[in-house]
């Protein structure tokens, strides 16, 4: 397990990254996300770990509906998982990472990539965090 005292929910996204870690350790790389997807679930699954997987949250545009999207993973419904298979993470990946979690209003999420040699993860941290929005938006 993976923590540092610093970071909100340090002990929680140690334990998700260790989860990667076995599965990476496991499967290797190569294999398509959603084959990450489902591996990572049941590692989840076997640690404890309180998800929901691909699940669909609202966007919002100036206070307007304006459409869905699926995070990877909500963890315990304070943490998002946004994962990647590919052999070089973009900026665009963590761009996209980040706009889910102002999107969503969540204070803390996960860029984890499958797709390298060695598991590539980064913790990311919302500074337009709403404490009073997060329940509103998780329960839609």
């Amino acid at each position: 397990m993976i923590t540092n005292e610093k970071y909100k929910y340090s002990d929680l996204t140690g334990k998700i990254i260790g989860c990667a870690m076995e599965v990476h350790k496991i499967l290797g790389n190569g294999f398509q996300e959603v084959i990450y997807q489902r591996a990572l679930a049941k590692e989840m699954d076997l640690q404890g770990i309180r998800f929901s997987r691909e699940h669909e949250m609202p966007i919002y545009y100036k206070e307007e509906h304006i459409g869905t999207r699926r995070v990877d993973f909500l963890i315990e419904d304070v943490i998002s998982v946004e994962l990647k298979a590919v052999t070089k993470t973009e900026d665009v990946h963590l761009a996209q990472a980040i706009n889910y979690l102002e999107a969503y209003n969540l204070e803390v999420g996960l860029l984890i990539n499958f797709g390298t040699k060695s598991l590539e993860f980064k913790r990311l941290i919302n500074s337009k965090f709403n404490q009073s929005n997060q329940i509103n938006q998780i329960k839609s």
